[in-house]
């Protein structure tokens, strides 16, 4: 009894029938009183979460359509996690039409905010922390929508996680706007998606700054029509901090732009400089595969119109190696893929890397090597390096991605 009541005294309900606005007071019974909102909620509700911060011991869920969280800004109403000691993320989401704004979740023992299967999803000036800084006992994702649709993503801050600060995977219709992704090992990671816009960003102080994956055994794969412009995309050179196995535990130190394995990617008009290995990078996925529909190869990948600043002065990971073979680093780095083998069958591609007017504060011009390894997964140590540029063929660049919510 004495809960109960304390949880109706840190909850407050004002409103009509039609939609009510469910204010969290802080202090004892805050944490039932956040978790009685969320469940009790109706489509069109506002839960308005206090200035200060809520301690939790448990996470917190969301199943009901085109409920508002609101908070009184990242700064000031923080979800702290510290002690929790329930649940597999801070926030769950599985509902449509939510939107998030304007408060924190700090430590959670897994993911921050996962949003799972839902359609119509606006995160805006919320902030992911895990206060420690990189650790690979932190949680895997910062925020984390997955098998999304209409997913916008806005004026948000991501830092600390251990796999990636802002990720979204296996969804379409994406923007990731105005956001800055620091202290991760991926600042910003778009994965096995289809229609994505990436801009105004600043990704800084990753291991890796922006990442662009396609990986093989997932429902939904492919990923294609992906533009990643108008960013700040620096200093990523944080050492890598992934827990061992993962996929991003391969991402080299000092990375800023990693393209694997997707189709039609424009990366232009970024600022991209001070790494440590390279400033982009686009490679095949080069693990073994046994999905006979999965293709490997980056194609139809252009490369146009960005600012480079230093890179390859200490390359990481397997591309150490490189090193030691007296190659210089470029500015962009291509494996050289355009053949692979799916299920034991031999299959070849015409790939088509297209760089153009890029600048470089080092060269003048910007720099280009392709590996020549015509076979994905081929090892460095066959590598026969070229410089030349790739022809300048015709890939049609994806429409601006709107969102339908």
């Amino acid at each position: 009894m004495r809960t109960a009541a304390l949880a109706l005294a840190a909850l407050l309900t004002i409103g009509n029938a039609d939609a009510r606005t469910w204010r969290i007071r802080t202090g004892a019974g805050a944490e039932q009183a956040l978790q009685t909102a969320l469940i009790e909620a109706r489509p069109g509700d506002t839960v308005r979460l206090p200035r200060g911060r809520l301690e939790l011991s448990g996470g917190l869920s969301l199943d009901v359509d085109r409920v508002t969280i609101r908070g009184e800004g990242e700064g000031r109403s923080v979800l702290s996690f510290t002690n929790q000691r329930r649940g597999a993320e801070g926030l769950l989401i599985t509902a449509d039409g939510v939107l998030l704004r304007d408060f924190a979740v700090e430590n959670a023992r897994g993911d921050a905010i996962k949003i799972r299967d839902c359609a119509g999803i606006t995160i805006r000036g919320v902030r992911t922390e895990w206060t420690r800084g990189p650790h690979p006992e932190n949680g895997a994702y910062g925020l984390y929508p997955v098998n999304c649709s209409n997913v916008l993503i806005e004026r948000s801050i991501a830092r600390g996680a251990s796999d990636a600060g802002i990720y979204v995977g296996q969804s379409r219709n994406i923007i990731i706007r105005d956001n800055l992704a620091e202290l991760n090992v991926a600042g910003i990671e778009i994965e096995n998606s289809f229609n994505a816009d990436v801009f105004g960003n600043t990704a800084t102080r990753n291991t890796g700054g922006v990442l662009v994956f396609d990986l093989p055994g997932l429902p939904q794969q492919g990923g294609h029509e992906i533009r990643v412009f108008d960013n700040v995309i620096r200093g990523n050179n944080t050492p890598n901090f992934a827990p061992a196995g993962n996929i991003v535990a391969s991402v080299p130190t000092g990375t800023g732009v990693l393209i694997m394995a997707n189709r039609n990617v424009h990366v232009f008009e970024n600022e991209i400089g001070n790494h440590g290995t390279v400033n982009v990078l686009i490679t095949a996925y080069r693990n073994t595969f046994q999905d006979a529909h999965y293709n490997p190869l980056a194609r139809d990948i252009v490369i146009r119109d960005n600012r480079f600043g230093d890179a390859g002065a200490a390359p990481a990971g397997d591309l150490a190696a490189l090193a030691q073979m007296g190659v210089v680093m470029p500015d962009v780095l291509w494996d050289g893929a355009t053949l692979y083998s799916a299920g034991g069958t031999p299959r070849t591609e015409t790939v088509r890397i297209v760089m153009r007017d890029n600048r470089s504060t080092r060269t003048g011009q910007a720099s280009f090597l392709s590996l020549g390894l015509a076979a994905a997964g081929s090892p460095l140590t066959e590598a026969v390096p070229d410089p030349a540029l790739p022809p300048l063929l015709a890939v049609t660049e994806p429409e601006p991605v709107r969102i339908r919510n």
